[in-house]
């Protein structure tokens, strides 16, 4: 099964310490021999990005920051994982690395199952 990690924050909580990105180099590094990380990445602050809305038959764009989030999206990771319950194991293994090496900081990672195409019935 394959999940989405989504890490987020408030935004403007300045740079990660480098003992904790030191940790997560070291886990990622962990789950791509095991097999299980498929993907990660880290993202830009909103003041260096944009929105494409829908809404009222009307696209809009809006640039960067976006004052309404309270908080942002700030990193996800894939992973390739036997269940729920072992993804929501890593989620919290994450976590716990936050909680050590950046005492203070606040957030949360949402762990959702990624579905593809093969998981659709084809259309008739």
């Amino acid at each position: 099964m394959r999940f989405m990690m989504i890490v987020k924050h408030a935004e403007n909580q300045g740079p990660p310490p480098k003992p904790l990105m030191d940790a997560i180099a070291k886990l990622g590094e962990e789950a791509t021999r095991a097999g299980t990380m498929l993907g990660t990445g880290g993202l830009a602050p909103t003041t260096q990005g944009g929105r494409v809305r829908l809404s009222g038959g009307k696209v809009t764009v809006t640039d960067g920051p976006f004052t309404e989030s309270k908080e942002v999206i700030g990193g996800y990771a894939q992973f390739d994982l036997k269940s729920k319950e072992e993804a929501i194991e890593s989620a919290v293994r994450f976590m716990e690395l936050h909680k050590k090496h950046w005492p203070g900081w606040e957030g949360e990672t949402e762990v959702r199952q990624m579905f593809g195409p093969e998981d659709f019935p084809p259309h008739a």
